[in-house]
């Protein structure tokens, strides 16, 4: 049980550490990282790749946005398998829409709470 959770950890510690190398050592802006991240999960999950690394790392595989990526790829994979062609555009927002709701609650309730300041 407990290496459950050390693996969880080195594995999103190491998808984290390469985003950070990324930022430090290239001219890639965070955000063209971030969105790498879902494009290489979308790939990974699509042909199947990223599946193993789900049920080894658990959380340290599904929280980064690989793992949203690969979440995208699942829904339009099981959405085209029971609806055709229009489950690739409903497919992915099904499968993710419940982290999604979840990510603007929070941003809501953080806005809601925080005392927002000048930057300057």
């Amino acid at each position: 049980m407990l290496t459950d959770y050390l693996w969880a950890f080195l594995v999103g510690g190491a998808i984290c550490a390469i985003g950070q190398v990324l930022i430090d050592y290239t001219k890639l802006t965070p955000a063209r990282i971030l969105v790498s991240y879902v494009v290489i999960g979308v790939i990974l999950g699509g042909l199947g790749v990223y599946q193993p690394l789900l049920d080894f790392a658990g959380a340290g595989a599904s929280i980064p946005l690989t793992g949203f990526g690969a979440l995208l790829a699942k829904g339009v994979k099981e959405a085209v398998a029971e609806q055709g062609l229009f489950g690739v555009f409903s497919g992915g927002l099904t499968a993710s829409a419940a982290g999604i709701a979840v990510a603007i609650f929070a941003a809501l309730l953080t806005a809601l709470l925080a005392k927002s300041k000048d930057k300057s």
